[in-house]
Order: C-alpha cells, then sequence, then structure tokens
C-alpha cells in the first residue's frame, strides 16, 4: 500500500509539473498572440535596423535566403518585383544557414554577393535562424497559426515566400519552387 501511496504521488509531482510547463508555454504564446508583423525590428545585414512598422499600407514579401542554393537566381526576380512593385511592395530578405549549410558566409560576405551577382537593393536582414530551437522570432509569428491567426507552415528550403497584406496579416507562404514572379504571387500585386 505505501508503495502504491509513493507511486501516486510521484505520479502527480510529475503531472503538476508538466501542467506549469505547460502553463508557462501558454503564457508565453498568449503574450506573443497580440502581436503582429508590424511589432518586429530586426538587424539588417549592414548593421542597421529595419522596422517593420514602417512598412504599414505595403505589401510585405519576407524571403528566407541563401547564397549557394539552387534557388539562388531567385535573387533576380525578387530584385525584378522590387523594381517593378516598389510603391506597393517591400520585399526583405532573411539569409539563413538552415538547410544543407547553404549560407555559410558573414553578414558582409552576403551583402557583398547579393550585390555583385544580382544587383540586390530590397532591404536584406542580417543572417538568421528559420528552423529549429533557435527560430527568430518574426519566423516564429510567420509560420505558426496560433501567432499569425492565418495558417501553419513548414519552412522546408531555402527561398520560402511569406505575402503579407498592407494591414500586415499574412496572405500566404509560398515554397521555394514558386518563383517570385509567379501568378500566385503576383496575383496579389495588381
Amino acid at each position: 500500500m505505501k508503495k502504491v501511496l509513493i507511486f501516486f504521488l510521484s505520479a502527480f509531482a510529475f503531472l503538476q509539473s508538466c501542467g506549469q510547463k505547460s502553463d508557462q508555454s501558454k503564457a508565453k504564446t498568449k503574450q506573443l498572440m497580440g502581436t503582429t508583423i508590424y511589432d518586429y525590428t530586426v538587424e539588417s545585414l549592414d548593421g542597421g535596423k529595419i522596422n517593420f512598422a514602417d512598412f504599414k499600407g505595403k505589401k510585405i514579401l519576407i524571403v528566407n535566403t541563401a547564397s549557394e542554393c539552387g534557388f539562388t537566381s531567385q535573387y533576380e526576380d525578387l530584385e525584378k518585383l522590387h523594381q517593378q512593385y516598389q510603391d506597393q511592395l517591400v520585399i526583405v530578405g532573411f539569409p539563413a544557414n538552415n538547410f544543407g549549410g547553404q549560407e555559410p558566409g558573414s553578414n558582409e560576405e552576403i551583402a557583398a554577393f547579393c550585390q555583385k551577382n544580382y544587383g540586390v537593393t530590397f532591404p536584406m536582414a542580417a543572417k538568421v535562424s528559420v528552423k529549429g530551437d533557435d527560430t527568430a522570432d518574426i519566423f516564429k509569428f510567420l509560420t505558426e497559426k496560433e501567432l499569425n491567426g492565418v495558417k501553419n507552415t513548414s519552412i522546408l528550403w531555402n527561398f520560402t515566400k511569406f505575402l503579407l497584406d498592407e494591414n500586415g496579416t499574412l496572405i500566404d507562404s509560398f515554397v521555394s519552387t514558386t518563383k517570385p514572379t509567379d501568378e500566385a504571387i503576383t496575383k496579389h500585386l495588381e
């Protein structure tokens, strides 16, 4: 009888500690739920800041990028979109080394690569993580429905795209194989 009592007390203590962790997790999620894209400010490649509140009234296309990826040539189409729609669209690239080690460079090396090879003039954030335990908060917002209010998205590779409307609401996400100039994206820009 004593062993049974000890077992139940241990089980109760374990479940109570799980509940506390769950409550802490819920509190963190609840804290982030009021968040919009406009609440984020991130470091830029050049050491400055990118404040998403500055983009109110424009659509925003966020892309996780990499310099040594089979999709790297999409920088060219991203720059075309930027030039064509710059009055109504802001593109922000986020270099990330989460997939195949395809973004090994420093922020300075990435900036030089983007400028030299693709003439990138749209804002580029400092290198971040878009997946795993060290996911940048802005990508938690973009990929978790309980935070963005629209959908869950798994980032499967470099050049996943997230399109937000003029009010900062997520419209949709697009896989790497969807080119920036694809109608699935541009139909929202007309």
